[in-house]
């Protein structure tokens, strides 16, 4: 049974595992969750790793990438219908744990915030790597450093601050990938000036819309999956906005358009405007090669300047999102306590650890390149599918108590359930048989296994210790 705090509208439940409402501030305007969910969608991965995928799928690219996103659509959803109902800063974490047990809440959480450091590191590094080639001869982890110190300093400060500058990325973002889009229509159909169109010739010729057969489909899968990472944020973020539910179900609701529009829609504009096996997709990237296509001049230096928002914009989520999950944990009990202490509505401990972890990640990589970093890599390669298996199982069980005990919370619900989640387990399960098949990837299917078991245990362990305290 539980109860709803009237003075945050985040869900309270009774036991002592829960997540209690947070005395986090509630900084987070409307405009900041909206451009938070409409840039969200729009990551790093969509222009760092799109142009792997093109060249293993070839023009069947377009449909990894939709078969990926109606999986993530699901998957959105199924989060959305759970936070809206139990608005959280632990997400998924929380309903897991309500849904499955501490021990799930447990394991879900803590891979994830491993996930997110490390991502801070990782985009850190990648964004450094830019900045770097504008200004030779400095040093890219200086760069990484005075990232990671702006970020956490505007976090430290207040939440407001993290929503200021996804604010204004994702503004940028939405932007450039708008105007792309606009302008490669404009070339398919004819009427850019200057510009002839290439009507099918890059769909079909060149080993036709499947040139590598199913093997690179299944390659371009793997690839386009990873690159959704992300849009759980908003369901983090929701529960320090001012009005919660409300931002989680238009969040939700719009995630099929925006999904389809910025990562199906692009993927097709640039297999049709680009030959997949041209060396300036994997080169210079899938965005450069199309605009240098257009004649769009300075269309790499352009392209660097987004890249390195969608990058930044990354570090600042992942900051803000590893904090908040680890307060969550703590203030469930399944956490060391100094991660939950809040100063000025902003858990700074949490922000720190997390920070110094992302930056401990960054010099792993000069220190121990060749083995305790891939490790580190490995050991989060899956993780996304991990929690996303958790968000629908939780989802199932959740969903039945929701219908008997508060219908009045079902403001979102899935579609055709429980058909679809089903479905959707179905479509994680088949993305693991994947993984397990590909050499590249079954090294991280089997070390984020290792992981989850590991925390899966501890947490079991944990629980048990608790209740008998």
């Amino acid at each position: 049974m539980s109860r709803t705090a009237p003075d945050t509208g985040v869900d309270r439940p009774d036991d002592a595992t829960a997540d209690p409402a947070p005395p986090l501030s509630h900084g987070l305007k409307q405009r900041h969750l909206s451009m938070i969910a409409l840039g969200g969608v729009i990551g790093a991965g969509l222009f760092v790793g799109s142009g792997a995928g093109i060249a293993a799928a070839g023009p069947s690219i377009v449909a990894a990438y939709a078969l990926s996103g109606l999986l993530v659509m699901l998957v959105m959803r199924m989060l959305g219908e759970m936070s809206a109902a139990h608005p959280s800063s632990g997400s998924f974490s929380a309903h897991a744990e309500r849904a499955i047990g501490p021990w799930a809440g447990f394991a879900s959480g803590w891979s994830f915030w491993v996930l997110l450091c490390t991502a801070v590191g990782l985009e850190g590094i990648a964004a450094a790597g830019i900045v770097a080639d504008w200004l030779p001869g400095t040093p890219e982890w200086a760069w990484v450093a005075l990232f990671v110190a702006v970020f956490c300093a505007a976090n430290l400060a207040a939440v407001k601050n993290f929503g200021e500058f996804e604010f204004w990325f994702a503004a940028l973002k939405v932007g450039a990938i708008t105007l792309f889009l606009v302008l490669g229509v404009l070339a398919i159909a004819g009427l850019l000036p200057g510009t002839d169109s290439p009507g099918t010739a890059n769909l079909t010729g060149e080993g036709g819309l499947l040139p590598k057969g199913g093997e690179g489909l299944v390659v371009g899968l793997l690839a386009s999956v990873f690159a959704y990472g992300g849009l759980e944020t908003v369901t983090i973020a929701a529960a320090e906005s001012e009005d919660p539910v409300q931002g989680v179900a238009r969040a939700v609701r719009t995630a099929m358009w925006r999904i389809a529009l910025f990562y199906v829609g692009s993927m097709a504009v640039v297999v049709t405007l680009v030959p997949w096996d041209s060396a300036e997709v994997l080169e210079r990237g899938p965005y450069v090669a199309a605009l240098d296509h257009l004649g769009i001049p300075g269309a790499a230096r352009l392209m660097d300047v987004v890249v390195l928002a969608a990058l930044l914009s990354a570090m600042n989520a992942n900051v803000y999102g590893a904090s908040r999950i680890a307060y969550s944990l703590v203030e469930r009990g399944q956490g060391p306590k100094p991660l939950g202490r809040v100063s000025g509505g902003v858990p700074r401990v949490a922000v720190l650890a997390s920070c110094v972890f992302g930056f401990g990640c960054v010099l792993l990589s000069y220190w121990r390149p060749d083995d305790v970093f891939p490790w580190l890599l490995n050991m989060i390669g899956a993780v996304i599918l991990v929690v996303w298996i958790f968000i629908a199982v939780s989802q199932l069980r959740l969903r039945r108590t929701l219908e008997r005990e508060a219908p009045e919370r079902l403001t979102v619900r899935m579609w055709a359930f429980p058909f679809l989640t089903w479905l959707a387990l179905a479509g994680m399960a088949a993305i693991f048989v994947l993984m397990a098949r590909q050499p590249d990837t079954r090294v991280q299917l089997y070390s984020t296994g290792g992981m989850t078991v590991f925390l899966a245990a501890v947490g079991y362990l944990w629980q048990r210790t608790r209740a008998r305290a």
